[in-house]
């Protein structure tokens, strides 16, 4: 653990957090990124980084320079770390479980290509771009067939609707936890897993809205397999994500076609039996050379916050988006979002939700719009001033 991201949350001792606190002992970790004069919420999407994590990745970039081909055995050892804790975040029981990926995406296709058959696979309307398009794909070159559930007239999602489309025959079951669009967190996925398992279909939770952000126990869940990144709540910019499969399905003689001399019993022997013999484990799903400095990069703020707690940060941000959220309804401004059935970010529907975006970024204020809803996402940095800014700021920019 960085001495530094220790010694900053020791300091803020037990308790709730508290912005002072916060502004005194965390925010000089940030001072990089926090000397710009933008408020910054889109944390939903790019998370801000640490200024360790500089460091962490010239860390990576000097193995290279100093050890040349020695530097594996150190590459390695940070990509077990790295699997370790992204365990230790979804409550993983093996950290052998965890395989590194670039993107979500690539864990979903790696999933795709390894169950056998044609697959008949459930979804959503509500995925996110890269997996809807992924699936959309493979459905269009004849590898799967997808049946899509649709959302009500609000844009949310219920289990017991998706329950009511599966039957025997389903494969694959493809859900996010937290829909990238509304936030919805989606509850019961305990449910949705019990109701697969006796009909044979294995359970996919997208999670890259909810770690980090919200706490995450994969076996509580008790999904088959899960996807999720560091892009977002957990700083660690792109390329950093993973894919979980469960002892389960591990166990149960999954053979992967995403894989690679990395996934060899013994990688640097270079035997070349006929029917490559692979690792046991998510091992068996590791793939050709990697990019190690994606496990430096997230190295800081994975550590930042587990050090900190999922469950205290998930607090001090409600208690942040009920703020923000009454300080936009006193503008005269509605928005959802901000309580125990949604994730980090407020929502407010607008038709022009993509020029809101840009005229709040005229007056220094960074948020994102998908489709018309405007996302608005602070982070446990984000000052109360911030959010009254952005409240009177958004008021006036939607009555112009």
């Amino acid at each position: 653990m960085n001495s530094m991201i220790q010694d900053a949350v020791a300091c803020l001792g037990p308790g709730p957090l508290t912005e002072d606190a916060i502004q005194q002992h965390v925010a000089p970790l940030f001072s990089h990124v926090l000397a710009s004069e933008r408020i910054y919420l889109a944390n939903h999407s790019l998370g801000r980084p640490l200024d360790a994590m500089s460091d962490d990745v010239r860390e990576g970039l000097s193995l290279w320079e100093t050890k040349l081909g020695d530097a594996w055995d150190e590459w390695l050892a940070e990509r077990e770390a790295f699997r370790a804790r992204v365990a230790a975040l979804i409550h993983a029981p093996r950290a052998d479980c965890i395989v590194p990926r670039t993107s979500a995406g690539q864990g979903l296709r790696a999933v795709l290509n390894a169950l056998p058959g044609k697959l008949r696979v459930l979804s959503t309307r509500g995925e996110f771009d890269s997996i809807d398009v992924i699936l959309k794909q493979y459905a269009s070159v004849g590898r799967i067939w997808v049946r899509w559930v649709q959302p009500d007239a609000d844009g949310y999602f219920s289990v017991e609707r998706v329950i009511e489309h599966l039957h025997e025959g389903v494969d694959l079951v493809v859900i996010s936890q937290v829909m990238f669009m509304t936030g919805q967190l989606l509850a019961g996925l305990d449910q949705l897993a019990e109701a697969c398992h006796p009909v044979g279909a294995k359970l996919l939770v997208d999670a890259y809205h909810a770690v980090g952000a919200l706490p995450v126990d994969v076996s509580t869940i008790r999904a088959d397999i899960m996807i999720g990144g560091s892009y977002k709540y957990l700083r660690g910019g792109p390329g950093a994500a993973f894919l979980y499969l469960s002892p389960e399905i591990l166990e149960g003689g999954l053979r992967p076609l995403d894989t690679g001399w990395f996934a060899r019993d013994n990688a640097f022997s270079f035997e070349r039996t006929d029917v490559p013999v692979l690792k046991r484990g998510g091992d068996a799903f590791l793939e050709a050379t990697p990019p190690v400095l994606t496990w430096y990069q997230a190295r800081s703020g994975q550590q930042f916050t587990l050090a900190m707690s999922v469950e205290r940060l998930r607090e001090y941000g409600l208690m942040q988006l009920a703020r923000l959220k009454q300080y936009l309804a006193d503008a005269g401004v509605h928005a959802t979002g901000g309580d125990a059935e949604h994730g980090a970010f407020l929502v407010v529907r607008h038709a022009r939700a993509g020029d809101l975006v840009k005229k709040l970024e005229e007056s220094g204020i960074i948020t994102d719009a998908r489709g018309e809803c405007l996302r608005i996402c602070p982070d446990c940095l984000t000052r109360d001033t911030e959010l009254r800014a952005v409240a009177d700021a958004l008021s006036r920019v939607i009555s112009s």
